[in-house]
């Protein structure tokens, strides 16, 4: 049976009808129901896929890593969102690290010289190049096409130091605070349109996971046999562990080994230019490539649509995504052949 239950309010009167409850009890107030909203997905980093508390816009900067054994081990980069692997002159290679979700103060370098096909790199993610020196047509193409780089030599100086611990040129450090100072004092485009890439949804199975074959240790060789540099795979943290010439590849400043989510293998044309060495490196005519995911690899192909475009990895015509987290690549020649630079276990 329904009851009436009169309240005295402020002088007046308020009539509330109430309902029974579970129990069948009467006299209970029923407040009315507030729809539930959906959680919010919140903000990932563009390069990475990984959560964030707030909304990153920062211009990517891409920093020219010196990787001789006198500059080893390197400080700042752990905290890249990507690293590219690269050959330069003599057998060596050169990194680029790609910043843009981290924002800290932390020390990055020794820093290097430039390429052309290392300025191609960068600016496939739209970044403000960050190099110290460079090739005589690399020059050529920074300052004939008014390139928006930060170079110690040239044009940025005062925003870079060198360290005493270790000798000149493998002495060279800048961090990301000084880089976005340069470029805010140069007048740089602080926003541009960020590059996307494609990353496997919540509960989806990675590529390589769902039809690769199993790849735990893999051993790259660029060049030189006495340059070797080889993952582990580690089920536990779902990350491959970086190591050169078996020696763990750690961040000096913070002790920590290099590890990435996502690696990938590219074969591409090299060609030498001159009695030092000097290369030229395709970076838009695709070829083979192989991407390593949760343990597993799986054999594709890269390709790069534009140059506004950062090069991709696809398999029967659709592209394969990243699983959240860096992404390490690696540029082999063809020659001798792709598969000589690459073993896997």
């Amino acid at each position: 049976m329904m009851t009436m239950i009169l309240l005295s309010a402020c002088g007046g009167e308020k009539e509330l009808r109430s309902e029974p409850n579970n129990k069948g009890d009467v006299g209970e107030i029923i407040d009315p129901v507030t729809p539930v909203s959906e959680p919010e997905q919140g903000f990932k980093a563009p390069f990475t896929g990984l959560k964030l508390e707030e909304k990153t816009e920062a211009r990517p900067i891409a920093v020219m890593v010196n990787n001789y054994k006198a500059a080893r081990p390197q400080s700042g980069l752990t905290n890249a969102d990507i690293i590219w692997e690269v050959l330069a002159e003599g057998g060596i290679t050169r990194l680029v690290a790609i910043f843009q979700s981290y924002e800290g103060t932390e020390r990055i370098g020794p820093i290097r010289s430039i390429r052309p096909y290392l300025i191609e790199m960068g600016e496939m993610y739209k970044a403000v190049l960050v190099h110290a020196g460079a090739s005589n047509d690399g020059y050529a193409i920074l300052q004939q096409q008014r390139k928006e780089h930060l170079d110690e030599i040239s044009n940025a100086g005062p925003f870079f130091w060198r360290e005493k611990f270790r000798k000149p040129p493998h002495n060279l450090y800048s961090n990301l605070e000084k880089m976005r100072e340069g470029a805010q004092q140069k007048k740089y485009t602080e926003q541009v349109q960020i590059p996307s890439m494609t990353f496997v949804a919540e509960g989806e199975v990675p590529p390589a996971t769902a039809a690769g074959v199993k790849a735990e240790e893999i051993d790259l060789y660029f060049s030189l046999k006495n340059y070797h540099v080889s993952y582990t795979y580690d089920a536990n943290t779902k990350l491959y562990s970086r190591f050169i010439n078996k020696e763990p590849h750690i961040d000096l400043d913070n002790e920590q080994q290099l590890t990435a989510s996502n690696l990938v293998v590219l074969g591409t044309r090299h060609r030498t230019l001159d009695d030092v060495g000097r290369l030229s490196v395709d970076l838009t005519g695709g070829g083979p490539a192989m991407l390593f995911q949760e343990g597993k690899m799986v054999e594709a192909e890269w390709v790069r649509s534009s140059a506004d475009d950062i090069i991709r990895i696809m398999k029967d015509g659709q592209e394969l995504p990243f699983v959240p987290g860096k992404t390490y690549y690696h540029l082999v020649p063809l020659t001798p052949s792709f598969e000589d630079h690459v073993t896997i276990g």
